[in-house]
């Protein structure tokens, strides 16, 4: 587990020791309180990961600090302990927003249990904050773009999303499936309950089977205790399954029994668990080629694409480009307190230029790096990284928009490049290799003009 910040209250010191031992034993830093006083000024430094605190304290209940902590902050995981005959208190307690009781005396593998749940459960709801902050309240629900393609996506997301339909994304890495999953998720009545995400690809096929369905104690050599899969974890929510073409086949076929039958059984278990979540699956292969190569099985294909849905590389929307630069620099201007607020014209027509191999994800980082190194109050080519100037050496490659006329694509090509010289009519020529008075002629007849100094 990832190293958290926990605080212990109680005033028994052997409670508080004992805790102290086994979350310290698991890379876990924790403080002690013996009194919600205590705690309290505890808690006014950096916010707390987990607290484990006692329904009866000194100076207070664990019920007022409880409505403390959850106050202050919000997102802190509270387990309250309990002696015995007080689960109705516990149970209160719960209702008010903790994530859970243990009762006193406990043992070591309790704790390392709920410890586990309760910081798996806030990890999710921290993603979850994330992405929804991400995504906005827009009618585009943050998936930023004009292209009929686009416009076509956050249809089907209006239509499909309050169902319970199996959703897949096929796209390209970079393409912002992620961002289509967690908007599913985010416009469906399951929107409160956890959207919970694994990336096949990047766990061990070993290890695969025991994350999605979990283990019983025993099933293996070092399972030393009870471990819930992620599947039984979604708990109502939906879980998308990053990368689903890289899941081993036996475990497709067991996926599929679990979509069929709404039930799992954890390995080493003889009890079926009844389960109940949305799947949302992506992939960035050619199903269609992988279920030919026998990598993907056919039914568990069906099962999983009642809805598909395809995010167009970037390169194929090329007017998308400056929507989200635009977007990107108004977030990291604002991120890095940094007084940027447009980009200059060289600097969009070497984006629009581009050919983007790494998509949306690319775009990004290429417009954090400019803005980390800008200098002046607006973006300029020189703030690009190297790759966008590398590209510009290689061969040439435009877009031309369907169906355009020579004289059409002919009054772009100066009109745009008017755009990249900032309307320098000499530079202009000089670029399109045309003599000045013909350049004249044309911008007159396409209604095109110059700038004021073209010397």
């Amino acid at each position: 587990m990832p190293r958290n910040r926990i605080l212990v209250i109680d005033d028994e010191p052997s409670v508080t020791d004992a805790l102290s031992f086994v979350l310290t034993d698991l890379g876990h830093v924790v403080d002690t309180a013996k009194s919600g006083g205590e705690a309290k000024e505890l808690l006014k430094g950096l916010p707390y990961d987990l607290v484990f605190t006692d329904l009866r304290l000194p100076d207070s209940s664990g019920i007022d600090l409880l409505a403390h902590i959850k106050s202050d902050t919000p997102n802190t995981e509270v387990v309250v302990m309990t002696a015995h005959g007080s689960l109705d208190i516990a149970i209160e307690a719960i209702k008010r927003g903790a994530f859970y009781y243990i009762e006193k005396p406990f043992r070591p593998a309790q704790v390392t249990t709920l410890v586990e749940r309760a910081l798996q459960f806030e990890a999710i709801k921290r993603e979850n904050r994330s992405l929804k902050s991400a995504l906005g309240d827009g009618e585009d629900f943050g998936i930023i773009g004009g292209d009929p393609k686009m416009r076509q996506i956050h249809a089907v997301i209006r239509t499909a999303a309050p169902s319970d339909a199996s959703v897949l994304i096929e796209g390209e890495s970079g393409t912002g499936k992620e961002l289509i999953a967690a908007a599913f998720h985010f416009q469906s009545p399951r929107a409160e309950l956890p959207l919970t995400r694994i990336n096949c690809a990047a766990i061990p096929q070993e290890l695969i089977e025991s994350e999605l369905f979990g283990y019983k104690k025993g099933a293996f050599t070092g399972a030393d205790r009870d471990k819930r899969g992620l599947i039984e974890a979604t708990a109502g929510g939906t879980l998308l399954l990053d990368e689903i073409a890289e899941m081993p086949t036996h475990l497709q076929t067991k996926l599929l029994r679990v979509l069929q039958e709404r039930k799992l059984r954890r390995l080493g278990d003889e009890q079926e668990i009844s389960v109940d979540f949305r799947l949302i699956s992506s992939t960035n292969r050619d199903t269609a080629e992988m279920i030919r190569e026998g990598t993907l099985r056919k039914d568990l294909y069906f099962r999983i694409s009642t809805i598909k849905v395809k995010p167009p590389p970037l390169r194929e929307r090329p007017d998308d480009v400056p929507l989200l630069a635009n977007r990107f620099l108004e977030h990291y201007a604002d991120k890095y307190k940094k007084r940027i607020r447009e980009i200059s014209t060289p600097a969009f027509a070497l984006l629009m230029r581009y050919d983007w191999p790494g998509n949306v994800r690319e775009l990004e980082s290429v417009i954090e790096h400019a803005v980390l190194f800008a200098t002046g109050d607006k973006l300029t080519p020189e703030d690009f990284p190297e790759q966008l100037h590398a590209a510009e050496t290689g061969e040439f490659r435009c877009v031309i928009p369907p169906y355009f006329t020579m004289e059409e694509i002919e009054r772009e090509a100066i009109a745009q490049t008017l755009e990249r010289t900032e309307g320098n009519v000499k530079r202009t020529a000089e670029i399109l290799k045309y003599h000045r008075p013909r350049l004249y002629r044309k911008m007159k007849s396409f209604g095109l003009r110059g700038g004021a100094d073209d010397s």
